[in-house]
């Protein structure tokens, strides 16, 4: 079986590779992370002019692509980079709006690079759980009116807009009764305060008090997101895991050249029996990613979704977190320092295991779907 890409496919992995390879060094990558936005928006313009926000969603909302091959495609030549252009925060407050069917002009300006989103779901308590949510939306004279608390929003703090998740009906942990709203990031009664992950990317926390809405702020069905937020989740997952392959490639070429070149007792310690034997593992692992992850790519719109995604997932956690502790461990002490790349891809990798769920919490996933069968 042909598991090559397209040919449009691979002329837009070749098209965004050699772009971040001229344009976007880890020196490039620092500065725009260290920037008052924490990211470029001479750069968020020039991969809009390319057309990659595009590519994230589909010709009936305005795109040109939103199959999962094509989000796998970008996301793994951006993780090949390190790239800290909100990309993610915008395909998973885009993938709300084009699946609902509904304020599409806020979806045709972030593909214009005019609008910056972010999705506001994850909140204090919650942890990895998508139906708990606590934040509720009460009816008002204008429309509804929003209180709650929203953690980790990525690149909520650079957002025009928020796609915001409420609870209108139903307990804490119901999966019915929750809603999807579209709001401004500056209207009154939102409170964001922005911080820097670990990893040279962005966050927020955002409060909202008494945020006042119109009605036609509702994003699809009032009490009915459920079923868009696990698809949002399925989008976002797909997307850091493809990532988290496109660093590791990275990881694995700097580790390769470091052994062809380091040398002891006067031979390069490639030549080490033991670490070719490391090597071997990494990439044989390397290769078991690309092989789910084109597995759930091409199940993103099937009904075994869930199940290829929580595999793919679960694999990334573990074999991703092991590619990264190697490289780390076989450059020796020049990788920890900040100058030198490894150690920063190393530190997303490891990172993009606790997103959507880490390695754990996918295991369990995957047993429940496979005892549900």
């Amino acid at each position: 079986m042909d598991f090559s890409h397209t040919e449009e496919r691979q002329m837009l992995a070749d098209m965004v590779g050699r772009f971040v390879r001229d344009e976007y060094d880890i020196e490039t990558r620092h500065a725009n992370a260290q920037s008052e936005d924490g990211f470029s928006r001479h750069h968020w313009g020039q991969f809009a002019e390319l057309g990659l926000i595009g590519a994230l969603f589909s010709e009936s909302s305005g795109g040109f692509g939103g199959a999962g091959f094509d989000i796998a495609v970008v996301f793994e030549q951006l993780g090949g980079g390190l790239v800290v252009e909100p990309f993610l925060a915008n395909l998973l407050a885009g993938t709300a709006l084009a699946a609902s069917g509904g304020h599409g002009d806020a979806l045709d300006a972030v593909m214009a690079g005019s609008c910056l989103l972010a999705y506001a779901h994850g909140e204090p308590a919650s942890r990895y759980s998508l139906s708990h949510v606590e934040t509720v939306a009460r009816s008002s004279a204008s429309g509804y009116r929003l209180n709650g608390n929203k953690a980790v929003v990525l690149s909520g703090d650079t957002a025009n807009k928020l796609v915001v998740s409420a609870r209108t009906a139903g307990e804490t942990v119901d999966a019915d009764g929750i809603s999807l709203f579209l709001i401004p990031a500056d209207a009154d009664g939102v409170h964001i305060r922005s911080y820097p992950t670990i990893d040279g990317y962005r966050a927020a926390e955002i409060a909202l008090k008494d945020v006042e809405l119109p009605a036609d702020s509702l994003i699809g069905g009032e009490g009915q997101a459920m079923a868009l937020i696990e698809q949002v989740n399925a989008v976002g997952t797909l997307a850091v895991s493809a990532e988290a392959l496109g660093a590791i490639n990275v990881g694995i070429d700097m580790t390769l050249e470091y052994l062809k070149t380091r040398k002891q007792f006067g031979v390069p310690i490639g030549k080490f029996q033991a670490l070719q034997h490391r090597m071997a593992d990494m990439m044989t692992e390397r290769e078991q990613i690309r092989s789910a992850l084109i597995n759930a790519a091409g199940n993103l719109q099937s009904e075994q979704r869930d199940w290829q995604i929580s595999a793919l997932k679960n694999l990334v956690g573990r074999a991703g977190r092991n590619i990264a502790e190697e490289c780390i461990q076989m450059h020796g002490g020049i990788a920890m320092t900040w100058e030198y790349a490894v150690g920063h891809y190393a530190k997303r990798i490891v990172m993009i295991d606790h997103m959507f769920g880490d390695q754990d919490y996918h295991l369990q996933r995957i047993i429940k779907l496979g005892a549900a069968a």
